[in-house]
């Protein structure tokens, strides 16, 4: 593991997004909450939080962290038709929260095709990307065209 020790706690901020497209029929029956796992952005929801906490026991190297905050938001699509998941996470620490991020929108987006995987095998999980980060020594990043 890298040391971080001797740096300064400062508050850490990242967001990251990813997208699941799946059928219309499919995406039908996650917002009727009529999925027979039971209500699927609800427990994607739960499981995104769950992956951010955990991402020390996921990736190797990475240090556990305390967080402060962690929000999943999710925007459906019905053209495509996929959702979105878009996840915030906080810390005041000596490192950033990256990959807590990252891995709590994976841990979300892989619980939607869990409990939707038998109605539709097809879907699809991708565009998993840090949008920004804020909080040490590298500064801020913002992606190009996001807000």
């Amino acid at each position: 593991m890298v040391g971080v020790g001797e740096k300064p706690e400062t508050k850490r901020v990242a967001r990251a997004e990813g997208t699941i497209g799946m059928t219309a029929t499919t995406l039908k029956l996650i917002l009727s909450g009529s999925a027979k796992k039971g209500d699927v952005l609800g427990a994607a929801r739960i499981a995104a939080i769950q992956g951010a906490k955990r991402t020390s026991e996921l990736i190797p190297l990475c240090h556990p962290l305390s967080l402060t905050r962690v929000t999943a938001e999710f925007a459906v699509d019905q053209r495509r038709p996929a959702v979105r998941l878009v996840v915030t996470v906080e810390t005041i620490g000596r490192t950033g929260v990256e990959m807590e991020a990252l891995t709590a929108v994976s841990v979300g987006l892989l619980t939607i095709y869990d409990m939707c995987k038998a109605v539709d095998r097809a879907m699809v999980i991708g565009d998993i990307k840090l949008l920004e980060k804020s909080g040490g020594r590298s500064g801020h990043f913002l992606r190009a065209g996001h807000r």
